[in-house]
């Protein structure tokens, strides 16, 4: 069954797509291998994609991380060459998600060093319309 991911580096990793690329082609598999800004795209057969990703991800650990695509590089549902050009759909998300990477990191880092959560704090809750009430006529009584 064919399978397609997509290996995104964090914004704090010393590895660029690029060294993710030739590594998958230095495996050998028949895995197509597209290179985007946030990593890479890959597609080909599952079994190949899961050993692939395993290796890629041993690279560096904390920096680099899978997230499932719908369809293969190249498919005219989602290509903008087929599209009339424009943004591709999902590309914005993957925007987003690539900024909040390096807290991910951090985070991934901090729990390999051992190091425990925060405590939780405490949040505030908003009062309730009774206690709204007697606020305002406190205030303006």
């Amino acid at each position: 069954m064919k399978s397609t991911k997509y290996v995104v580096t964090s914004q704090n990793s010393d590895v660029l797509p690029s060294d993710i690329a030739l590594k998958i082609y230095e495996l050998g598999r028949e895995i197509n291998v597209k290179e985007t800004c946030f990593g890479v795209i890959i597609d080909g057969e599952e079994e190949d994609i899961n050993a692939t990703v395993e290796e890629v991800r041993a690279m560096d650990p904390i920096n680099i991380f899978i997230k499932d695509r719908g369809f293969s590089p190249g498919d005219p549902r989602r290509c903008r060459g087929h599209r009339g050009g424009g943004a591709r759909p999902g590309f914005y998300m993957m925007q987003h998600e690539s900024e909040i990477l390096p807290l991910i990191s951090r985070g991934l880092a901090s729990e390999a060093m051992g190091e425990e959560a925060p405590p939780k704090t405490e949040t505030r809750k908003r009062p309730s319309l009774e206690e709204l009430e007697v606020m305002i006529n406190e205030e303006f009584s």
